[in-house]
C-alpha cells in the first residue's frame, strides 16, 4: 500500500521504524524489511546487499522464497563494490533513481543473467550507520508496469535510514548473543576447572573409584539432568551435590537442602511446597516453600528414600508439570528448579517391594553418582587422616606433629561404617585426648579401633601357628617366644609399609620405589597385611 500523502507517509514509516526495532535478528528483519519496500512501493522486487569491506565486494544476505532457483544463485552472487548501481550507492553513499536500468552504463547484468530476470528500473539507497556504509536497499519494476517517481526514492532513503539503524542493532545483539555463549562455555568450562580442583581439596581421592566420581561429576555439572547420588552413611552425598551446584550454569543461584527423613509428611510438603495462612494449626502467614525460593538454582533432596509414599507421588507431579501447589492453595505456581537427591538405601529394592514409586526412581535417577565406601579406597584414609588432623589440631589450637605409623595402620585396617564422617569423628577425638606436641597414637583412638587391630593382629599369629608341624605346635614357650618375633617382625613390616604409603600419598608406585621392591611384591604385601 503506497502512502497517499506526506502525512500517511511519515505515519508509515514511524510504525515501520517501530517494528524494526522489535526485530532483533537478522535472519527475521532482512525478510521483514523486503516484504516492507515490495508492499509499500509496490515494487516487483525488493533486496537488501550487504557491503564486505574485507572483500570490497557486495553480496545478498537473503533473498525471497518466490523463485528457489534464482534464490539459490543469488545467495551465492557476490560482485565487486564498484560495478552496478548498488555499487554506484556505495561509492558516492547518496540515493540513485534509474528508469531504464538496462540502457544505464552502470548498471550490472550478472544478476539478471543468474536470475533470468529482466531489471527495468531501479530505486536504490545507501544502508548507512556510525561506522559508513554498511549495505543497499533497492527495488527494482513497478508492478504496474510504470516507473518510480522522485517522492519514492526520498521516502527509500529515509526508510533505508531506519532500516540502517535496526540492522546496526541486529548485529550488535547478534555479536553479544555470541559473546554470552563464549563467556558461557568459558565460563563452563572455568567452573569444571573448579569442581575439579574442589575435588582435589574437599573430596580427597587418589585412586580409580574417586576418578571415576569426579568424572562423572563433571559432566552432571554441565548437564541440568536430574542427579541421584548415592553411597553409605558419612561418604559426602551434600558435599558431592555441592559441588555440582557450584560448578553449574546455576551456580550464581540458591541452593537449598532438606533432609526428607527429618520431617514428618505434613511438614515436609509445607516445607517443599509452602503453604497458604491458615492451611493447618500455625500457619499464621503464607510462606514460600523451598522450591520456589530455589527457583533458578538447586534443590537436595537428602534420604529421597524416606519419604512417604503420598509425598512420593506430590514430588513426581512437581517434576513432571514444572509447578507447585502450596498447601491450602489451589493456583500452582511454575518454578525453575535443578533437583539433586541423595539416598542410603537400596532404592531399586525398595521399589520391587512397592516401597518406592517406579516412575518417580526414574524421574530422579537420570544420573546416578554411586561414592564409594571408605573401605573401598583405603588407600585415601592416610590423605584425609592428615587433613582432618590439621584442621582439629587448628580448631584445639594445639601443635600435633603427626600420625604414628601404628595409628595409620589401625585406620587402613578399621572398615569405617561410618566411612569419612566417622574418621573426620576419630581424628577429632584424638586431638582432643592428645597433648600439645603429642603425636596421635594408638593410646589416642577410640575403643573400637584399638580392639579391630588387636584381633587382626591376634588373627595373624593364630594362622602363623596353624601353619607350623604339629610338633612345633606343642614346642615349649621358647619357641612361642620365636612365634611371636615373627608376628612382631610383620607387625613392623606392616606399619613400616603403612608410612611410606603415608608419605607418597598412598602412591604404590612410588612406595615401591622408595621401598626397594617391585611394584607387585608391594602390591603382595598389602594385600597380606590388609592395606588395601
Amino acid at each position: 500500500m503506497r502512502p497517499r500523502d506526506e502525512t500517511d507517509r511519515l505515519r508509515l514509516l514511524y510504525d515501520l521504524a517501530c517494528a524494526f526495532a522489535g526485530q532483533m535478528e537478522i535472519e527475521t528483519l532482512i525478510p521483514f524489511v523486503i516484504r516492507q519496500c515490495r508492499d509499500v512501493l509496490d515494487a516487483g522486487g525488493a533486496s537488501v546487499l550487504f557491503f564486505d569491506r574485507s572483500t570490497n565486494e557486495l553480496y545478498f544476505p537473503y533473498v525471497t522464497e518466490d523463485d528457489p532457483e534464482a534464490a539459490a544463485q543469488l545467495l551465492v552472487t557476490r560482485f565487486p563494490a564498484n560495478q552496478g548501481i548498488a555499487g554506484a550507492v556505495v561509492q558516492s553513499a547518496k540515493p540513485i533513481h534509474v528508469e531504464d536500468a538496462q540502457h544505464d552504463p552502470r548498471f550490472y547484468p550478472g544478476v539478471d543473467a543468474r536470475t533470468g530476470a529482466t531489471t527495468r528500473n531501479i530505486l536504490a539507497a545507501p544502508l548507512t550507520s556510525r561506522n559508513g556504509t554498511i549495505g543497499v536497499l533497492q527495488v527494482i519494476n513497478r508492478r504496474d508496469g510504470g516507473t518510480f517517481g522522485e517522492e519514492d526514492l526520498a521516502f527509500l532513503e529515509t526508510f533505508a535510514a531506519s532500516v540502517a539503524v535496526a540492522i546496526e542493532n541486529a548485529r550488535l545483539y547478534t555479536a553479544l548473543k555470541v559473546s554470552e555463549e563464549r563467556l558461557r562455555s568459558e565460563v563452563g568450562a572455568l567452573r569444571r576447572e573448579v569442581v575439579r580442583s574442589q575435588l582435589s581439596t574437599e573430596m580427597v581421592g587418589t585412586g580409580a573409584p574417586m576418578a571415576e566420581v569426579a568424572r562423572l561429576m563433571e559432566s552432571a555439572a554441565a548437564s541440568p539432568i536430574a542427579v541421584l547420588i548415592e553411597g553409605e552413611t558419612g561418604t559426602g552425598k551434600e558435599l558431592a551435590a555441592r559441588l555440582i551446584h557450584r560448578a553449574s550454569p546455576r551456580a550464581e543461584a540458591s541452593f537449598l537442602a532438606v533432609n526428607c527423613a527429618a520431617l514428618p509428611e505434613t511438614l515436609l510438603e509445607s516445607e517443599l511446597f509452602g503453604h497458604r495462612r491458615g492451611a493447618f494449626t500455625g500457619a499464621s502467614q503464607d510462606r514460600r516453600g523451598l522450591f520456589e525460593a530455589a527457583s533458578g538454582g538447586t534443590i537436595f533432596l537428602d534420604e529421597i528414600g524416606e519419604m512417604p509414599p503420598p509425598m512420593q507421588a506430590k514430588l513426581l507431579r512437581v517434576l513432571q508439570e514444572g509447578e507447585v501447589t502450596p498447601v491450602g492453595d489451589t493456583h500452582p505456581r511454575k518454578v525453575d528448579v535443578r533437583v539433586i537427591s541423595a539416598t542410603n538405601r537400596d532404592l531399586v529394592h525398595a521399589m520391587r517391594e512397592g516401597r518406592f514409586r517406579e516412575d518417580l526412581y526414574y524421574r530422579l535417577a537420570a544420573f546416578p553418582i554411586r561414592l564409594p565406601p571408605l573401605r573401598e579406597r583405603r588407600e585415601d584414609v592416610p590423605i584425609l587422616a592428615d587433613r582432618f588432623l590439621a584442621a582439629a589440631a587448628e580448631r584445639h589450637h594445639k601443635r600435633i606433629p603427626g600420625i604414628a605409623p601404628a595409628a595409620v595402620t589401625c585406620f587402613m585396617r578399621f572398615d569405617w561404617p561410618g566411612n569419612v564422617r566417622e574418621l573426620q569423628n576419630e581424628l577429632e577425638r584424638a586431638v582432643a585426648l592428645a597433648r600439645d606436641g603429642d603425636t596421635i597414637d594408638l593410646g589416642h583412638l577410640s575403643r573400637k579401633l584399638t580392639e579391630t587391630e588387636r584381633d587382626t593382629a591376634g588373627a595373624g599369629a593364630k594362622t602363623e601357628v596353624a601353619g607350623e608341624p604339629a610338633a612345633a605346635a606343642s614346642a615349649p614357650d621358647t619357641h612361642a617366644a620365636a612365634g611371636s618375633l615373627q608376628g612382631a617382625r610383620a607387625a613392623f613390616e606392616a606399619r613400616y609399609i603403612a608410612q611410606v604409603l603415608h608419605e607418597h600419598g598412598g602412591n604404590v608406585s612410588r612406595a615401591a620405589q622408595a621401598l626397594g621392591v617391585s611394584r607387585v611384591a608391594l602390591h603382595r604385601k598389602m594385600k597380606e597385611y590388609g592395606l588395601r
